[in-house]
C-alpha cells in the first residue's frame, strides 16, 4: 500500500492525515472552522474558510510528514450546499450547513409528497438533507451559478472536475437510491430540473490530479464523512454498526447490497460505491453532542469541553437532559424540538447538569440503535465508536448501560480521515480488496454495560416521554 494525504472537512473543523503504507499515521495537521449560528435556525459558514482551512491543514500535514504521498482523498460534510460559479470557481453565497433548519418552508409546502420521497431516496422529507437546501438558496438567494453541496467544490478547485460521489448524493433527496442516479421527477419537484448537477462517481474512482498541496497528485476517495468512518471500523458486513461522536453523533450500520427502507423512522443511504458494488447503509443522526457540550462552556458550566469527565456526577440526582438545541433528528424528524433540562432542585450542580448532558446524549444514540435493530430484526452484538467526545469515559460507559450493548473504542481520532484514504488506496490498487485497504485494527478500550436490561429500559422510557411531551404542538399556529 501508499502514503496517502486524507483531508476530513468537518463541521467545526478540517484536519488533514498522513497516513503509511501500513495505515499508521504520519503526521496530522488541524484547521479551525467557525460556522455562524444565527437566529431563525440558521447555521452558515464563509465557503472561502473551507477552503483555506483544507489548503493549510494538507500543506502542514505533508511538511510535517517529510515523505511522498500518492494521493489525495476527500471526506466531506454530505449536507453543506453553496451556490459557486463554475467557470471561476468563486462562490456566490455562504455555504447552509447541514444543521441548517431555514429550508423547513420548502419540506413544509412539499409535505403531501413525503411519501413518494421516501419511497424513491430512502430518506425522509426533512431540511436535513441538501435538496431542500439547494431550493431555498434558489429562493432566497441567487439563481446564478452551480447549487451543491461543498465537495463539488472543493474537489472543483482541487483538479476541475464536477463531481460528487454516491454516498453524497444519496444524501440529497434526489437521487433514486436503487438506481444510484439523479432522478428526473425528483428534481421536477424541488423545483431543480433545470440544474446542472455533478457527475456521480465511485469512491474508489480517479477523478483528477491537483498541485494545490506542491507535487502532483490524482485526487480519489471521495465519500461522505460518516461512511467513511463505517468504513475505517470495518463495518463491512451487514449489521454491523458505529457511531460517531462529533458536533453531532451519527450512527450506521451496513444493511448489505440492497437499500433496505427502514420501518422504524431511520433514513437509507448508500455507504459506498467501490469495486463497482454498491452498500447501503441505514443511518440516524443526533444533531447535538459536542456542540451540546460546547454550549455547557458557553454557559459557564464548563471551563474547557475537556473538563467533562472531572465535573461530572458520580449520577444526575433526577436531572434529565433532552439535548435537542438543534432539533430532533431521527426517529422524530421533529426540527421546531428542542432542549429541555427537567428534574432540577436547588440541591442541583454543575456536576448533576452535566452527566445529564451526556446521558442525554447517550439516551437519543441507544434509540437509534434499538431503531436499527427493528429494522434488522436482531440486536447490535457491538457498537464501534470514534470522535472527540469518545474520549469521555462517562460518556462511553453511559453508552453502554443506556443500549445495554459493548462499546468498542476505535484506535486514534481519524477514523474518517482513515476511510477516505482506504478508498483512494482501491482507486491506485485493482487488486487491493476493500478489508485489505482498510486493514486490522483492535480497539483501544471496550465499555460493557454495567446496569441492568429494566434499569435501562426504564431510564429510556422516562427520557423519550420526556422528548416527546416537550414537542411543539404542530396543530398551534
Amino acid at each position: 500500500m501508499t502514503a496517502i494525504l486524507a483531508i476530513d472537512q468537518g463541521t467545526s473543523g478540517t484536519k488533514a492525515v498522513v497516513s503509511g503504507e501500513d495505515g499508521t499515521i504520519l503526521a496530522t495537521a488541524e484547521e479551525t472552522v467557525r460556522p455562524d449560528y444565527l437566529p431563525g435556525a440558521g447555521v452558515e459558514v464563509d465557503p472561502e474558510a473551507l477552503w483555506d482551512s483544507v489548503v493549510a491543514a494538507g500543506r502542514r500535514a505533508l511538511a510535517d510528514a517529510d515523505t511522498s504521498v500518492s494521493a489525495v482523498a476527500l471526506a466531506n460534510q454530505g449536507e453543506t450546499v453553496l451556490a459557486w460559479d463554475r467557470a471561476t470557481g468563486r462562490p456566490l453565497t455562504r455555504a447552509l450547513v447541514w444543521q441548517d433548519g431555514r429550508s423547513k418552508t420548502v419540506t413544509d409546502r412539499l409535505a403531501a409528497s413525503a411519501e413518494a420521497v421516501a419511497e424513491r431516496t430512502g430518506l425522509v422529507l426533512d431540511p436535513y438533507f441538501s435538496a431542500p437546501k439547494m431550493r431555498w438558496i434558489r429562493d432566497e438567494w441567487t439563481t446564478e451559478g452551480v447549487v451543491t453541496t461543498t465537495d463539488a467544490w472543493l474537489v472543483h478547485r482541487l483538479c476541475g472536475a464536477f463531481v460528487t460521489d454516491a454516498s453524497t448524493a444519496s444524501r440529497s433527496l434526489v437521487l433514486g437510491v436503487d438506481e444510484v442516479g439523479w432522478d428526473d421527477t425528483l428534481l421536477d419537484l424541488f423545483g431543480l430540473g433545470g440544474e446542472d448537477l455533478p457527475r456521480i462517481v465511485a469512491s474508489d474512482e480517479l477523478v483528477g490530479t491537483t498541485t494545490v498541496f506542491g507535487p502532483e497528485l490524482p485526487v480519489a476517495g471521495l465519500i461522505v464523512d460518516q461512511q467513511a468512518a463505517l468504513l475505517a471500523q470495518s463495518c463491512l458486513e451487514a449489521g454491523s454498526a458505529k457511531c460517531t461522536y462529533g458536533t453531532g453523533a451519527f450512527l450506521l450500520a451496513n444493511v448489505g447490497q440492497q437499500a433496505v427502507r427502514s420501518t422504524t423512522g431511520l433514513t437509507t443511504s448508500v455507504a459506498w460505491t467501490l469495486r463497482d458494488h454498491t452498500a447501503y447503509c441505514l443511518d440516524g443522526q443526533v444533531y447535538a453532542a459536542a456542540s451540546a457540550v460546547r454550549w455547557l462552556v458557553d454557559l459557564g458550566v464548563l471551563e474547557r469541553a475537556n473538563d467533562v469527565d472531572l465535573v461530572a456526577a458520580d449520577d444526575t440526582g433526577g436531572v434529565l437532559c433532552v439535548p435537542s438545541f438543534a432539533g430532533a433528528a431521527a426517529p422524530w424528524w421533529r426540527p421546531d424540538a428542542t432542549a429541555s433540562l427537567t428534574g432540577l432542585t436547588l440541591g442541583s450542580g454543575p456536576g448533576q447538569v452535566v452527566r445529564a448532558v451526556l446521558e442525554g446524549i447517550a439516551a437519543q444514540v441507544a434509540v437509534l440503535m434499538r431503531s436499527v435493530e427493528g429494522d434488522l430484526g436482531r440486536s447490535l452484538s457491538v457498537l464501534r465508536v470514534d470522535g472527540g467526545l469518545t474520549q469521555s469515559r462517562v460518556l462511553m460507559q453511559a453508552q453502554a448501560d443506556l443500549s445495554h450493548t459493548p462499546v468498542e473504542l476505535y484506535p486514534g481520532a481519524h477514523a474518517t480521515a482513515l476511510g477516505a484514504a482506504a478508498a483512494a488506496r482501491l482507486a491506485l490498487d485493482p487488486e487491493l480488496s476493500p478489508a485489505e485497504a482498510v486493514g486490522g485494527w483492535q480497539p483501544e478500550r471496550v465499555y460493557v454495560p454495567e446496569w441492568s436490561r429494566d434499569r435501562a429500559g426504564t431510564f429510556l422510557a422516562a427520557w423519550t416521554e420526556t422528548l416527546e411531551a416537550g414537542l411543539p404542538d404542530r396543530g398551534r399556529a
